[in-house]
C-alpha cells in the first residue's frame, strides 16, 4: 500500500520589480542585520520597498515554514531567478517551471511553480494562455490590462524515507485584475483543464493563484463561482475544449473546492485578506480581499491538515508584498 504523502504548498503574489536596481542577493544577505539584532526603528509601514529590500523577507517567511512547492504570482525574470537562488542557499535542491507571459519565454511576468526536488519530482508541464486563443504564446483576452497564463503542471511527491511517491497536477495562474470577463474565461479555461486531468491522471488536482476575484462579491467573483462550479463556465476556444475532452459521463460535477472551507477551524490560523496593499495599517479593517486561493478537485485524493495566511510585515515596517502569503497542508493519498 502505498503511504499517504505531506505536500506543503505556498502560494503568494510577490508584486512586480518595480523598483529595478543592480543590488545583488550576496549583497542584500551580507546587509542583514544579526540574528540578535533589533531593527533601527520600529515602524509600522514604510510604503512599498524595492524588491531587492523584500526578497529576503519573502524567502525567509517560505523556508521558515518549511513548504516544498512555492507558486508565484508576478514574478519577473529577475525575482525568479532570485527566489531560486535564496532558495538554494541553505543547500536545498530547489527547482522551477513557468514562462514570461508576453513572449512564452522569459519576458513579462511569471506564474512559476517552485519545487524541492528532494521530494518533489517534474514529470512536465505546459503554459496555456487565458484568453480566446489559448495556445498562442503573448495572446491578451480583449479588454483585458495584461496577458494572462496558466502554468499547468504534473509532479511526483516522495516522503523522505520512502521510495514510493504519489502523482497530482497543480496549475498556477493569475487572472486579470481589470476585465471580470477575462476572470470567468480564464477561470472556465482553468476549470475544463482541471476535469481533464481529474480524469486522465485520477489523482489529485490542486489549483493555486491570485484570482482577482472574490467569493461572494457583488461584481468581482464570477471567476470564483465558476472555478466552484456555483456558476456554469462561459464559452471557451473549440481548439482548446476539443484537446482537454473527458469522455461523456466523465466527472461530470467536477469542479474546485476552496481548501480553506475543507480545513478544520482551529487549524486555519492567520489571516483572511490576502491583498492589503502598500499602506498601514496593514490589516483587514478596511481591505477584505481574499483573492488569493488554494483549491483541491473535487475528485479527491487529498484532504487539508492545515491553513495560513500570516502577516506579510515586519518590526522594521517592511511589507514582504502587497499581498499575504497562503500557506496548505495537504495530505495526499
Amino acid at each position: 500500500m502505498i503511504p499517504d504523502q505531506t505536500i506543503r504548498l505556498a502560494t503568494w503574489n510577490l508584486r512586480f520589480d518595480s523598483m529595478p536596481d543592480s543590488i545583488t542577493v550576496s549583497e542584500t544577505l551580507a546587509s542583514l542585520p544579526g540574528p540578535l539584532e533589533g531593527p533601527k526603528s520600529f515602524s509600522n509601514v514604510a510604503g512599498e520597498q524595492p524588491w531587492s529590500t523584500r526578497r529576503v523577507k519573502v524567502a525567509q517567511q517560505l523556508i521558515s515554514k518549511g513548504v516544498i512547492i512555492a507558486v508565484f504570482q508576478e514574478a519577473l525574470k529577475r525575482q525568479v531567478d532570485d527566489m531560486l537562488e535564496l532558495l538554494q542557499i541553505n543547500g536545498q535542491p530547489w527547482d522551477y517551471v513557468g514562462v514570461g507571459r508576453d513572449d512564452g519565454i522569459t519576458v513579462g511576468e511569471f506564474s512559476p511553480i517552485f519545487f524541492n526536488t528532494s521530494q518533489v519530482q517534474l514529470v512536465q508541464f505546459d503554459t496555456f494562455w487565458l484568453s480566446p486563443t489559448p495556445f498562442v504564446p503573448g495572446s491578451k483576452f480583449p479588454g483585458a490590462g495584461s496577458v494572462r497564463i496558466c502554468t499547468a503542471s504534473h509532479l511526483n511527491v516522495t516522503t523522505p524515507g520512502s521510495s514510493e511517491t504519489i502523482g497530482f497536477v497543480l496549475l498556477n495562474t493569475h487572472l486579470d485584475d481589470q476585465s471580470e470577463d477575462q476572470r470567468q474565461l480564464g477561470a472556465s479555461l482553468i476549470l475544463a483543464r482541471a476535469r481533464y486531468e481529474a480524469v486522465k491522471q485520477g489523482g489529485p488536482v490542486i489549483v493555486t493563484g491570485d484570482f482577482n476575484s472574490t467569493a461572494d462579491g457583488a461584481d468581482d467573483s464570477g471567476a470564483y463561482r465558476i472555478i466552484t462550479g456555483v456558476k456554469s463556465p462561459v464559452p471557451i476556444s473549440p481548439d482548446f475544449a476539443s484537446r482537454y475532452a473527458v469522455p461523456d459521463g466523465s466527472e461530470p460535477d467536477f469542479h474546485m473546492v476552496d481548501i480553506r472551507g475543507s480545513t478544520k477551524a482551529l487549524n486555519v490560523s492567520g489571516n483572511f485578506a490576502t491583498f492589503t496593499d502598500f499602506i498601514a495599517p496593514e490589516n483587514s479593517s478596511s481591505l477584505t480581499d481574499r483573492i488569493d486561493f488554494v483549491f483541491g478537485g473535487s475528485n479527491g485524493g487529498w484532504s487539508s491538515e492545515s491553513y495560513e495566511v500570516p502577516s506579510a510585515l515586519s518590526d522594521d515596517g517592511i511589507l514582504a508584498s502587497d499581498h499575504r502569503a497562503t500557506f496548505a497542508t495537504l495530505i495526499s493519498s
